[in-house]
């Protein structure tokens, strides 16, 4: 059923996290904001990065496959073609 022990946990936990909000003064939010900001826009770098390395080499591979074989890659891509359009067609 219900308990009142853990509601009054955390209406203490709320109670002390809100003092702590009262108490900090919005220069120490700020560079605390900041510093997470920063943080988080180093990760979504170092991603984008990891990610264009990746599609880089993605892209020499399939370069390499068309050179090696370019009549069945014209022929996939016509295929292909072919198949988008009658699915387009339909709808």
């Amino acid at each position: 059923m219900f308990k009142s022990s853990g509601l009054g946990d955390e209406l203490q936990a709320l109670k002390s996290e809100m003092s702590r909000l009262l108490t900090t003064s919005a220069d120490d939010m700020f560079d605390a904001t900041k510093s997470r900001t920063e943080a988080l826009a180093g990760q979504i770098k170092d991603t984008l990065d990891e990610l264009a390395e990746t599609v880089s080499d993605e892209e020499q591979h399939v370069e390499k496959m068309i050179a090696e074989r370019p009549i069945a890659a014209l022929a996939s891509a016509f295929a292909l073609g072919v198949a988008i359009g009658f699915m387009l067609r339909r709808h």
